[in-house]
């Protein structure tokens, strides 16, 4: 028999999963699903589980149920890929044919002194879980302090206002507004959003250390009772570890076919891939739809064609609390609670159709 081993069952991993598990899989290989959690975590709703808007239980998606697909359970510590061997922290290992890396990203803390140690996150479904215990255990008229202003800290302040009103919230960014990547009119909907709901906006931020309770932003303390990191993310440490050719931020660099260029029989999907378009559950779709026709040809030994469309997102979803959102599709840019009706629709189809 020979095995297909998909390191991480996010976005890009199931997606791969889904297309591979066809009738014209060959009966001696067999699919081999390796992930922390029993269930697909909804990455980009955990925002709103740790502001408490939604039960752990909503953002679970179950894996796909197959008798050509095994799920291993574990925390994967190294990939040797000269041995082709996968290894666990609690000594299992796991041999491959063919190998794809999605084990997604984590927090980037740009060597600020503290920030690692001394905030919370939405990067993990654990983190996530220990984000909604400190920010929901806060007393009223407590402060919570969101270092970011991209999408994932803008969806968690929003949320965060609608579900504890009686909190002080604060959005600490370097750039000049919130949600920078986006179109000027998403900025300025957002921003006065913001501003409508008390939540206070602080631009051009520099943040130079953080102490427990205190972010220094120029080195003049701000006091905070729970600090929420979202200012940047880097590739898993099992995969900036490797010993390939990676970006600034520890992604794969990948040949056009998604191909560690040195071991082509494995992939690399997702935030752990170096791309030249955003990292996003989008993102990794696409990846994986193309990643899972080249598995194909190559478990069939056929050729592969001679070029791969490039990778083109269809636009971009976000929340503001449970009414109101904005969304950025080609040259439109929509505001309101049609966009927020859009994102809903599509969070529904997604679990629908995974589940």
């Amino acid at each position: 028999m020979k095995r297909l081993v998909i390191l991480g069952g996010g976005y890009g991993g199931l997606r791969i999963i889904e297309r591979v598990l066809s009738p014209e899989l060959p009966d001696d290989v067999v699919i081999t699903l390796v992930d922390r959690m029993p269930f697909h975590g909804l990455k980009t709703e955990y925002y709103a589980l740790a502001a408490g808007t939604q039960p752990e239980s909503h953002l679970r998606v179950a894996f796909p149920n197959d008798p050509r697909l095994t799920v291993k359970y574990g925390e994967v510590s190294a990939v040797d890929m000269d041995e082709q061997l996968i290894s666990f922290a609690n000594g299992d290992s796991l041999s491959y044919d063919w190998l794809v890396i999605g084990l997604g990203c984590e927090d980037r803390y740009h060597d600020i002194p503290g920030a690692q140690e001394f905030t919370c996150s939405i990067q993990s479904m654990r983190s996530t879980r220990n984000t909604y215990t400190a920010i929901n255990g806060l007393n009223p008229y407590g402060t919570v302090s969101v270092i970011g202003g991209g999408l994932s800290g803008v969806e968690l302040a929003a949320e965060l206002r609608e579900s504890r009103p009686d909190l002080n919230i604060r959005i600490i960014d370097r750039g000049q507004s919130i949600l920078s990547p986006f179109p000027k009119k998403l900025q300025e909907y957002a921003s006065q959003w913001f501003i409508e709901h008390d939540v206070q906006l602080v631009s051009m931020a520099s943040v130079t250390r953080i102490e427990p309770g205190v972010v220094y932003n120029h080195n003049e303390p701000v006091e905070s009772d729970v600090i929420v990191w979202t200012a940047g993310i880097q590739a898993n440490s099992i995969l900036r570890n490797l010993p390939i050719e990676k970006d600034n931020i520890g992604r794969a660099k990948l040949n056009s076919y998604h191909q560690i260029p040195s071991h082509p029989n494995v992939y690399v999907v997702g935030d752990c891939a170096s791309t030249e378009i955003a990292p996003s559950a989008q993102t990794a779709e696409l990846q994986g739809d193309q990643i899972a026709m080249i598995l194909k040809l190559d478990i069939k030994g056929e050729m592969f064609p001679t070029a791969l469309p490039p990778l083109k997102h269809k636009g971009f979803l976000g929340s503001l609390g449970k009414k109101e959102g904005f969304a950025s599709m080609g040259k439109v840019s929509l505001v309101g609670q049609m966009a927020r009706v859009i994102k809903s629709g599509q969070l529904w189809m997604y679990k629908k159709h995974m589940g």
